[in-house]
């Protein structure tokens, strides 16, 4: 008979606003009524599930985000055979307005693709523990639009023209040691959505992806005066060594180690090999 116990894995990533992740698969479990603190954030990725919420029954499918309000209780179970697998991220009570609660109970879940694609991407910086500032900017994003598409209100915006290059240049002198975005968004008086907004259409990036590459060239700069990858990854501002390795090998295309070991010319054109100037082409030398 195939285990029919519950698969679990949790944990406390440290991300300001996110008090739990969750991630289980239920091939038989049903969960009675009860309630949570905090505000309930969830993607389904396989099966069915069935729940009362604020006394009205609701069905969610895979396609669909789910937000359910704190204090109000709920229960929910499979709605079809194999159960179900869930990922939720459980979010502190200040993520979201009081008056977000009514328009969460009659609406609760959400069929938006781009939303969906959001709150994924926001678990696997979640899962990874090493990109906090990756984290806040999804889920501040992800805050905006539910609370537009729940409210019916369209999010205020901002238009200081500097905001962007202000958010620059408090990452340039942080590069190390690092900046939340809530500190951010304290230091230039924003609130974190805009500071997100306003940097990646002024820089075409995200600001975390602008912070990640400027540690990766630092650490291309350690490598080549001859620091050890893990050394250099610490340098740099990764969590360890295999951080510093994905974001090099995404950037580059090779390890960190690899590219160490071609320093001091190890690349160079080799001697029978010169270079056309004029148009920038390798041709092999002749004889004499």
């Amino acid at each position: 008979m195939a285990d029919q116990a519950p698969k679990l894995k949790a944990w406390q990533p440290g991300v300001q606003g996110v008090l739990e992740v969750l991630h289980a698969h239920f091939p038989q479990h049903a969960y009675p009524m009860h309630a949570h603190e905090s505000w309930t954030l969830m993607l389904l990725d396989a099966g069915i599930v069935r729940y009362h919420l604020g006394r009205h029954e609701h069905g969610v499918l895979t396609s669909m985000v789910t937000l359910l309000p704190p204090s109000v209780p709920h229960d929910g179970r499979a709605a079809g055979p194999g159960g179900f697998r869930k990922r939720v991220i459980y979010l502190d009570e200040t993520q979201f307005s009081p008056g977000l609660v009514d328009a969460a109970l009659r609406t609760p879940s959400l069929d938006d693709p781009l939303l969906h694609r959001r709150v994924h991407q926001l678990n696997v910086a979640l899962g990874r523990r090493t990109e906090d500032l990756e984290a806040a900017s999804r889920l501040a994003l992800i805050r905006e639009r539910l609370e537009k598409a729940l409210s019916g209100e369209a999010p205020p915006t901002e238009h200081r023209a500097g905001l962007a290059h202000d958010l620059r240049d408090l990452l340039d002198a942080a590069v190390v040691e690092g900046v939340t975005l809530e500190a951010a968004a304290q230091t230039l008086h924003s609130h974190p959505t805009h500071l997100v907004r306003a940097f990646t259409r002024e820089f075409g990036m995200p600001p975390h992806q602008y912070l990640t590459g400027l540690r990766v060239e630092k650490a291309r700069h350690l490598l080549l005066a001859g620091e050890p990858p893990a050394r250099a990854a610490v340098l740099a501002g990764f969590y360890d060594q295999s951080h510093l390795a994905r974001h090099f090998r995404k950037l580059l295309g090779t390890t960190p180690g690899r590219f160490a070991d071609r320093r001091n010319g190890a690349t160079a054109v080799p001697p029978e090999v010169s270079v056309n100037n004029e148009h920038g082409l390798l041709t092999r030398k002749t004889q004499e």
